[in-house]
């Protein structure tokens, strides 16, 4: 196992299938504190054009090996100071390849906590189990060698006690063998089960009701506040229950369990909904211990096994089993955090709509909807509320007022909250469109709002939007998250966008480490306006922090705009280090220096000026003088300008298209002007939906109705996948055709699959009931359209289908049911619902 540093970083290589230099030389970019977006970017010569992803694996890798290389020298120095190293163990510990075998090899050497063993080495046995473990008396003779130890007054009253004691240390040592934990983790791994049981009622209130130490005197109705907190106790159980029942006498290999169901089990546990506990051959793990632990000569031998059973059963398999849940669950959150960070960085890289003033709507019942006028940079030019709910006059006058506010303030589009109400407001803001609004051009769009509500009550909202209350700072942040996503997502909290799986289920520090990696990374893929730029999107700049942030804001508010990346030097805090790390991608529009608007770093200014005065053409015009001289010769060209040839490549592509952001090149948001509703739905039906979110299960599809449906996994491609996220990701556009309608649950199953299409689908999954269906999703027109200038429809129109030919529906096996055997065509995965229609809960309940 490699320890020096060269050896670390020729594993990693290795592993990573990469050349050893390149490694070395990115490990060393990131020893001299360049940050990983800057050398993406900007040290591709340097790194081989490695990507993003592969520069972070290798300071990940490279990290946990020198974490085990600094962990054994400080094992070996601790065993060395204890004087029980022999070069045997130095040998063992040096070939360690993970933490969980150096720290098995540690174990006996660990200082230990107060257990039987440590009690009866205090008392003096530890130099009878030595005799007893090296064969020097006959077994006849123990009697007579333990009752010199016997303590009438004491805690080693008779000869049992003292066989007992000898015992527990026997069993103490046994469990530290380290290739006897090694041998009975492999057969657990092998062949353990996780076995899940519902809780009884009666037990988990007993659990959950103890007898207060507490005096209670100063309850007014003796027993009513218990009986309150108990009725609330049960409710919030019968909810869970229903989310969990599918996991009732739930069964599976530990080594098949999928990471949301270890997820959602851990929820039932927590909630003490569910009982868990792994199913093992015990049988199997006793003989293999028994055989490494005790020889079958050994003169002590039946004492010796019964230690040894006793060391397996009470100390060996216990810590293994929940070594094994504990890596189960961090296997499980670094899934769901990846699974989140994933739909997280398609989210914030959603186009921006530019030049379309937005109206703004945060939907809600009781307070009214909050409307907001911005303009085409975010700007508030008014604001008021309206209610939907209530009479006739209550609905007309909301009409007028949105009507009013749009011609007002000339909007063209309307950007709708996905919270509470939104289906109701999308059904008025759809018939003023048609009407009032008619011929005006004016669209709108369903706008993620969670997180909308923290950032209205955050400091940063107060700062940015002090003047105005903050029920309408929610919906302005709704407004300028259709104008620019990620310049606005970047305030909230990267958890409280819901568009992960379980993340509150994940310890909020590696959370909130993993999403702020993939919002840095995001802003540093599209670089930033530095004379636009809030705090909060600057300090997630390479190089740039909080503080830098802030004063390089104030500097600006001071100041004025920025004329040159060159002034940025002169905000306090930033020197040439931070200004090296950051120029790059703080850009300057409009400023006294072109190149600063581009991608291309102040230190390569002078090649890009090589460049221009070679073509003999400016910055404006440079694509065209390129484009009339063909094709280049990029070696020599690099040579010529003493430039590595990636870097000149960059530096061409940044000069054909200088304010380009790579956002364009995604597909715009779509906009529409009509709903679809539930009873236009039928099975068979073709339709157009927007993925919104990915879950392991699954993909939720928006189809235009107030509800997202569901693409199961098997019927998400017509090949066998693992993980959803191989074929679909939030925001692509989907063909879907629609398997069954559940009108009273608000229902849709669909399909990705063309019917007809021979399909090898994945076997059926146990029904995913446990995962919180996403927050209300936007409606999806039959239909959508990109520009503003199309006329509206006075109503849509019910959705084209075409049915698929009916035939002779071959009953489904109750192994199909079971999900031990696969299911053969659609009408068996309709089937399959119609049998766990009755016995699945609500989505949305988790």
């Amino acid at each position: 196992m490699p320890n020096s540093p060269s050896q670390i970083l020729d594993q990693v290589a290795c592993e990573l299938k990469l050349s050893a230099a390149s490694v070395e030389r990115t490990r060393q970019l990131l020893d001299d504190g360049n940050t990983v977006a800057f050398i993406t970017r900007y040290r591709k010569d340097q790194t081989g054009g490695l990507d993003e992803d592969q520069i972070r694996t290798i300071e990940r890798e490279t990290g946990s090996l020198r974490q085990l290389a600094a962990r054994k020298a400080t094992i070996l120095k601790s065993i060395e100071a204890q004087g029980k190293l022999t070069s045997e163990l130095r040998e063992e510990i040096d070939s360690a390849s993970s933490l969980r075998r150096l720290e098995d090899l540690y174990l006996p050497f660990k200082a230990k906590k107060q257990t039987l063993a440590t009690l009866a080495r205090e008392r003096g046995l530890a130099p009878l189990a030595e005799q007893i473990l090296g064969g020097e008396f006959d077994p006849a003779e123990l009697e007579a060698r333990s009752a010199p130890f016997v303590d009438a007054g004491g805690s080693l009253a008779t000869i049992a006690d003292v066989k007992a004691g000898v015992a527990h240390l026997m069993a103490e040592q046994f469990s530290e063998r380290a290739d006897v934990r090694d041998r009975a983790r492999q057969i657990l791994g092998q062949t353990a089960e996780l076995v899940v049981s519902k809780i009884a009622t009666a037990d988990a209130e007993s659990d959950a009701i103890q007898p207060s130490s507490q005096p209670t005197a100063d309850k007014a109705v003796p027993g009513q506040p218990a009986e309150e907190s108990l009725s609330v106790c049960q409710r919030k159980r019968q909810k869970l229950e229903r989310v969990l029942q599918d996991y009732f006498g739930f069964r599976e290999r530990l080594d098949r369990v999928r990471p949301h169901r270890v997820l959602a089990i851990n929820r039932g546990e927590r909630g003490k909904v569910l009982r868990v506990k792994l199913g093992r051959d015990m049988e199997a793990i006793q003989a293999k211990g028994q055989s490494l632990l005790v020889s079958e000569d050994h003169s002590h031998r039946a004492f010796l096994l019964e230690c040894a059973r006793d060391a397996m059963q009470r100390l060996v398999v216990p810590s293994l089993e929940r070594e094994i849940r504990r890596e189960l669950t961090e296997h499980a959150e670094a899934h769901a955090v990846g699974v989140f960070a994933r739909n997280l960085r398609k989210l914030l890289l959603q186009p921006p709509v530019h030049g379309r003033r937005v109206l703004a709507i945060d939907p809600g019942f009781k307070s009214g909807c909050q409307l907001a006028a911005l303009d085409a940079f975010g700007t508030v030019l008014g604001h008021n509320t309206i209610h939907l709910v209530g009479g006739e006059e209550n609905v007309q006058s909301a009409r007028t007022q949105l009507a009013e506010l749009v011609t007002v303030h000339e909007l063209s589009a309307i950007a709708i909250g996905n919270g509470s109400g939104c289906r109701e407001t999308e059904e008025v803001v759809a018939d003023v469109i048609a009407y009032e609004l008619a011929g005006r051009g004016v669209e709108y769009a369903i706008v993620n709002g969670a997180g909308a509500s923290v950032y209205s009550a955050s400091t940063l909202g107060r700062e940015e939007l002090s003047e105005y209350d903050a029920i309408y700072r929610g919906a302005v942040s709704i407004g300028r998250r259709l104008i620019d996503p990620l310049s606005e997502l970047v305030k909230i909290n990267p958890a409280n966008i819901g568009v992960g799986m379980y993340q509150h289920d994940v310890k909020a520090k590696h959370l909130r480490e993993s999403l702020d990696a993939v919002v840095e990374s995001c802003v540093n893929y599209v670089g930033v306006d530095v004379n636009a730029a809030s705090p909060a999107l600057l300090s997630y700049v390479s190089g740039l922090n909080q503080l830098t942030a802030r004063r390089l804001y104030e500097y600006r508010q001071e100041h004025g705009p920025f004329r040159s990346r060159e002034q940025l030097k002169d905000v306090p805090g930033i020197g040439e280090a931070t200004f090296v790390q950051s120029a790059g991608f703080l850009r300057i529009v409009g400023g006294d220096e072109s190149l600063d608007a581009t991608w291309i770093h102040p230190e390569s200014y002078s090649v890009a000026t090589k460049l221009l005065g070679r073509f003999g053409c400016t910055l404006a015009d440079f694509a065209e003088a390129l484009a009339s001289k063909g094709e280049l010769d990029l070696a020599a060209l690099a040579q010529e300008l003493d430039v590595g040839e990636l870097l000149l490549k960059d530096i061409l592509s940044a000069l054909r298209r200088p304010g380009r952001d790579p956002r364009e090149d995604l597909p715009a948001p779509a906009f529409r002007s009509g709903i679809m509703k539930l009873d236009d739905v039928e099975p068979g039906m073709e339709l157009s939906g927007t993925v919104i979110n990915v879950v392991d299960f699954g993909a939720f599809v928006d189809i235009g109705l107030s509800d997202s449906a569901l693409i199961h996994i098997s019927h998400l491609a017509d090949r066998f996948i693992r993980d959803p996220h191989d074929v679909v990701s939030i925001g692509d556009v989907l063909s879907v055709w629609v398997l069954s309608v559940d009108k009273e649950r608000r229902r849709v199953a669909l399909t990705a699959i063309a019917p007809g299409s021979q399909s090898r689908t994945n076997p059926p999954e146990r029904q995913e009931t446990a995962e919180p269906k996403p927050a209300r999703k936007p409606s999806r027109p039959r239909q959508t359209k990109r520009s503003s200038g199309q006329r509206a429809e006075s109503r849509p129109r019910p959705p084209k289908f075409r049915k698929r030919p009916t035939t002779p529906a071959k009953p489904i096996t109750q192994q199909m049911v079971e999900g031990a055997e696969p299911m053969r065509s659609f009408s068996d995965l309709v089937q399959y619902y119609e049998v766990k229609e009755k016995d699945t809960p609500e989505e949305g309940e988790a």
